[in-house]
């Protein structure tokens, strides 16, 4: 294979792939605690030569030591870590939206008995009085209202209280705790607004909001997503004059191709 085109091969699919991941960026631009990705490009190996330099050799007389030359081939996309920056925070009427402020994530229980962490807090209550995200997913720790809550207060450090019918005093019902994590950005995205502990994320500190580093609750409000759709629009157009460049380069080796050829003939 001619090498250039090889080089040039490997910066259209990095690009391709950062175009993609600013795509879904802007797609989710307006996903309740969505998290922009970004793409981290490293080079690919190098191939080392080496020559002498005959000239100078024929005239001093003398061997000369081998000047290394390095050829690059390519570059990839080495990862494409979260960057879990504060989104704004919206203010809503629903007693259960819940917004984190701060560093932290709500735990949830998986169907298969693993836990997933997210920072969504657009929370409903099924039919069953449990408190479950969009998808019907119960915290780690489920909480249930009774079936005759009239008002439902969430302070601060997660603890919830509820006044039922025929009262007007509130009633401690349970505590949303949250987890963090040293490294958040080494965590694994499941999709649906969700990540799962991997390795390079180490496990989850669970605690009282507020207090060990987390961050607080706020009720009435829902984080927003931390893309900024101006910047990912101007990240799009340099990368699209890459991907011309590049596509220009690729032509201009085929013309190299085609010169040879009719030189052989």
């Amino acid at each position: 294979m001619f090498t250039p085109l090889y080089v040039a091969a490997t910066g259209l699919s990095a690009m391709q792939d950062e175009i993609l991941n600013i795509t879904n960026n802007l797609a989710n631009a307006k996903t309740v605690a969505f998290k922009k990705g970004r793409s981290e490009m490293e080079s690919l190996f190098f191939i080392e030569k080496s020559f002498k330099d005959t000239l100078y050799e024929t005239v001093a007389g003398a061997e000369t030591p081998p000047v290394n030359v390095e050829y690059g081939t390519g570059v990839r996309v080495a990862a494409t870590p979260k960057d879990f920056s504060q989104g704004s925070i919206e203010v809503t009427n629903n007693p259960l939206d819940l917004a984190i402020q701060g560093e932290g994530f709500f735990q949830f229980k998986l169907p298969d008995g693993t836990y997933a962490y997210g920072r969504a807090g657009n929370f409903h209550v099924d039919n069953e009085g449990n408190l479950v995200d969009p998808n019907g997913r119960m915290l780690a720790a489920p909480l249930s209202l009774p079936e005759n809550t009239t008002s439902v207060v969430i302070r601060q450090d997660g603890t919830i209280l509820v006044a039922t019918e025929g009262s007007t005093t509130l009633n401690e019902i349970g505590q949303i705790n949250l987890a963090r994590f040293t490294n958040a950005a080494g965590l694994k995205s499941i999709g649906q607004n969700l990540y799962q502990a991997t390795d390079a994320s180490g496990e989850p500190v669970i605690g009282v909001p507020g207090q060990e580093g987390l961050g607080t609750v706020n009720q009435f409000s829902v984080e927003g997503s931390n893309v900024d759709v101006i910047s990912e629009m101007m990240k799009m157009v340099m990368i699209q004059r890459v991907f011309d460049t590049v596509t220009r380069a690729v032509q201009s080796y085929e013309g190299m191709l085609t010169s040879l050829d009719r030189m052989k003939q």
